[in-house]
């Protein structure tokens, strides 16, 4: 099935700010651009983004109530209190609890962990893990990327005597829950400079603020930061400020003093070169999420706690034996769910897609909605049948905002949960028929016609003589790419094929070869572009171009190449 065919825009920047910038760093002026539409638009900031350090991180004690976070936990330690940390079972939940419970594991014994079961207890703080917390004698729950919206549930676990402190970052409610201590920097009074930590990276927080004010030594914190980076890379949360240092000092780590369940996770992947952010997101991530998916997310956990090698090599085999599960499963119901839109949807004047079969697995909904959106650029719910109920995910397009929309539509709804681009529902049946209809008249009424074409957004136009070895170590510098510092997309007006060598590989993929006229030649690869070949590039004298600026290193040696996106 052929991809739509996206619309191209070029990004703005203020043309004054690039000027003044281009003045005082010296460098090219595309590269000014690019810094200016991150928010990096004097020498200061640029120095910072440059040359990032562990002292620009902020002091944890700026957090609201981290002063009262760290005094109960003290206080549970000093008199043998049990405590419980409490995660969810996705890649930064299982990551926050390792680090925590690692922590404070040298402290206290009297500590444990627990998971919620994706399948049967669902997202967030449940009502099992309240009632396991109790009949264990637990004194004190820290929860970790959950929490805050659990209003209820910490209401009961108070009633019982039971402390909580809530670490999570997802935007709190107008009612916050009556936890004893608060740490989520988009709370209302929260002076923290920062508010777009992870959960990890909260967690990463409270222990290094426990460290400082029980003065032990930094090195016990920054032993985890691999992982607060794997978090952080897979949460999406965006790479600036805060969130940027932590990456780049947790990739240093990654890369050089890497810990055993990341070592064993990347041995188990076939990942032979250095970490990068996107080796963390679409390596590692999904076979740590696969734990959750597809059976119980302790295992991650348990993998992110293991100190031999062996035991991590075993873990991380039956996080690999779930991933392929999971892809196996992924890309079956992938299948099916597209046959079902061409039945169903032969109308096309929906503007929504929502697939139900009541046997698809619950652990693959949301990849799968993620995938249709590829072919199908509108907003997507997958759903399936659990527990007698419809229940799937929900993912959204630029310009609809997917919990919003689900707001008008909470008559048909038993739950619903989540944010801008993605969502989870549930349902009965019954309702299903209406809920459809009832989601594609928001979707209409919320989204403009012409945002149902997808959008590629490009940092710069450049010459293809701009290339060059000292352009490409500026750029590198850019890094680690993620949300609000994606990786640069370039445009380059009328390129040619070069002597007509830009040829097909491998039945789908087009190996470029591409010059402009008394400029060098580069080459480039352009995957699932086949069908471009004969309608673009050998079809025409000149053709516009859209990529990514890349070093392929092959037998020993290194070329830079282009990474296409697109070709106009």
């Amino acid at each position: 099935m052929l991809m739509l065919q996206k619309k191209w825009t070029l990004k703005a920047a203020d043309a004054e700010l690039v000027n003044s910038l281009q003045q005082s760093l010296k460098i090219h002026p595309s590269l000014c651009r690019m810094l200016v539409q991150r928010g990096i638009d004097t020498f200061e900031k640029s120095k910072q983004f440059f040359r990032t350090s562990a002292e620009h991180l902020h002091d944890p004690f700026l957090m609201k109530d981290m002063h009262k976070a760290v005094e109960r936990i003290h206080k549970a330690i000093s008199q043998g209190e049990k405590v419980l940390i409490y995660g969810d079972y996705d890649v930064d939940g299982t990551t926050s609890v390792a680090v925590v419970y690692r922590f404070f594991k040298d402290l206290h014994p009297n500590l444990e962990f627990y998971i919620p079961h994706r399948f049967t207890e669902g997202y967030g703080v449940s009502k099992q893990g309240i009632d396991y917390a109790r009949e264990a004698g637990f004194s004190l729950i820290i929860t970790l990327d959950c929490g805050i919206k659990s209003t209820v549930l910490i209401a009961e676990a108070a009633s019982y005597g039971i402390d909580v402190i809530v670490c999570d970052h997802h935007m709190p409610d107008d009612i916050l829950p009556g936890a004893y201590a608060i740490l989520n920097p988009k709370q209302p009074d929260c002076n923290y400079p920062y508010k777009e930590l992870c959960g990890c990276g909260v967690g990463y927080k409270l222990i290094s603020a426990y460290a400082k004010q029980y003065d032990i030594a930094t090195d016990r914190v920054n032993q985890f930061l691999d992982l607060v980076a794997t978090a952080i890379a897979a949460d999406i949360v965006p790479i600036t400020g805060e969130n940027r240092t932590l990456c780049v000092l947790g990739l240093k780590k990654a890369n050089e003093d890497p810990s055993i369940p990341l070592k064993a996770l990347k041995q188990i992947s076939n990942l032979d070169k250095a970490f990068t952010i996107t080796d963390l997101v679409f390596i590692i991530a999904p076979r740590v999420n696969a734990a959750g998916r597809m059976d119980d997310a302790r295992k991650a956990v348990e993998l992110f706690l293991a100190e031999d090698d062996e035991a991590a090599k075993s873990l991380a085999e039956q996080l690999q034996e779930n991933n392929n599960d999971r892809r196996d499963i992924d890309k079956s119901t992938t299948v099916e769910a597209l046959e079902q839109i061409q039945e169903i949807y032969s109308d096309t004047a929906l503007r929504s897609t929502v697939v139900y079969h009541p046997e698809w697995h619950k652990g693959v909904v949301g990849i799968v909605a993620s995938r249709l959106i590829e072919h199908h650029y509108r907003p997507t719910i997958v759903l399936t049948l659990s527990n007698g109920k419809v229940t799937g995910s929900a993912r959204s397009i630029k310009g609809f905002n997917l919990f919003e929309g689900l707001n008008h539509c909470a008559e048909y709804l038993d739950a619903y949960g989540g944010h801008y681009f993605a969502a989870g529902l549930t349902m009965s049946e019954e309702k299903l028929p209406a809920f459809r209809k009832r989601f594609d008249e928001v979707v209409k009424s919320m989204v403009a016609e012409e945002l149902f074409q997808p959008e590629i957004e490009i940092d710069a136009e450049i010459d293809l003589s701009t290339i060059t070895e000292a352009y490409l170590n500026v750029l590198r510098q850019f890094a680690p790419h993620g949300p609000d510092n994606m990786r640069p997309i370039f445009l380059t007006r009328n390129v040619r094929d070069y002597k007509g060598m830009s040829q097909i590989v491998k039945e789908k993929h087009i190996r470029f070869v591409v010059d402009q006229e008394n400029g060098p030649s580069i080459q480039g690869i352009g995957f699932n572009m086949a069908d471009k070949l004969n309608s673009v590039v050998k079809a025409k004298p000149t053709f516009d171009i859209l990529y990514h600026i890349e070093e392929n290193v092959w037998n020993g040696q290194t070329r830079i190449q282009m990474k296409v996106v697109d070709v106009m």
